[in-house]
């Protein structure tokens, strides 16, 4: 009985995870390209109390076996890709990616970052950074003279001059893809980072090869769905009861046990 227990036990560890990741994702439903999560469940190591196929006689073989469970454990927690819903702002600095792909992003020690979050402001040099100041990669310089900007779909930035000076090609906005893009490390503010499981970034250009297309003007929403977040919450909330149940009828067992042997 005291196996029940601990097998228990690993369930309420478990349902308490998958909670925390609900609780994550509804917390993030309103930002701007999060990916939302969710927990991999594995069982744990079986006991091998009977071997399947052993023999019961001389001539005879067990068709199962007895293998008792020790419980469950979360695995890993992976970000589903899906595409979030497009917010039209019709701000000239906003940038959404509509398919696969990640803006580079430049962090304070150099190293590179990557986010789906496309709502860019200038700085005080006329840079293009995120909500932190952390540079866009390749970097684009938009001039004081500049009238209008227009960022295409292919990622070409181009301006237009103040008083007719014409149009200006500044450069073009790359953006990165990974072969295993579950495998990118959250590093919070928006930002991920690669690790050996994403494999290296591979740069292209947007709109070739598979890779996503840009819209000015637009953000990409949390594709978090609340109803569905809700009804795992729901469903988290039974499990864990029923885990908890469980210890409570393993208790009253082995009180009897001790009351009435």
């Amino acid at each position: 009985m005291d196996a029940a227990l601990w097998v228990s036990k690993t369930g309420l560890d478990a349902q308490q995870t998958r909670m925390n990741v609900i609780s994550n994702n509804l917390a993030n439903v309103n930002t701007t390209g999060f990916k939302r999560d969710r927990p991999i469940f594995e069982d744990m190591l079986y006991q091998n109390v009977l071997q399947p196929g052993g023999l019961s006689t001389v001539n005879t073989q067990l068709p199962t076996g007895m293998m008792l469970g020790t419980g469950v454990k979360v695995v890993g927690v992976e970000k589903l890709p899906e595409q979030g819903n497009m917010i039209n702002t019709n701000a000239p600095l906003d940038v959404a990616i509509q398919g696969n792909g990640y803006f580079q992003i430049l962090q304070p020690d150099g190293t590179l970052a990557y986010s789906r979050d496309g709502n860019f402001k200038l700085s005080a040099t006329g840079q293009l950074v995120n909500a932190q100041g952390f540079l866009l990669q390749p970097q684009i310089t938009i001039p004081a003279n500049a009238s209008a900007l227009t960022i295409g779909r292919d990622g070409t930035v181009t301006i237009e001059l103040v008083a007719g000076g014409g149009q200006q090609q500044l450069g073009q906005i790359q953006i990165a893809n990974f072969i295993n893009p579950a495998g990118l490390k959250p590093l919070g503010n928006n930002l991920m980072a690669t690790t050996a499981a994403s494999g290296p970034p591979v740069l292209q250009q947007p709109g070739v090869a598979g890779a996503g297309v840009l819209a000015q003007g637009s953000l990409e929403a949390s594709n978090v769905n609340v109803v569905t977040e809700m009804v795992n919450m729901i469903e988290t909330q039974r499990a864990y009861e029923i885990n908890s149940k469980s210890i409570e009828t393993v208790d009253g067992m082995l009180k009897y046990l001790n009351q009435n042997l």
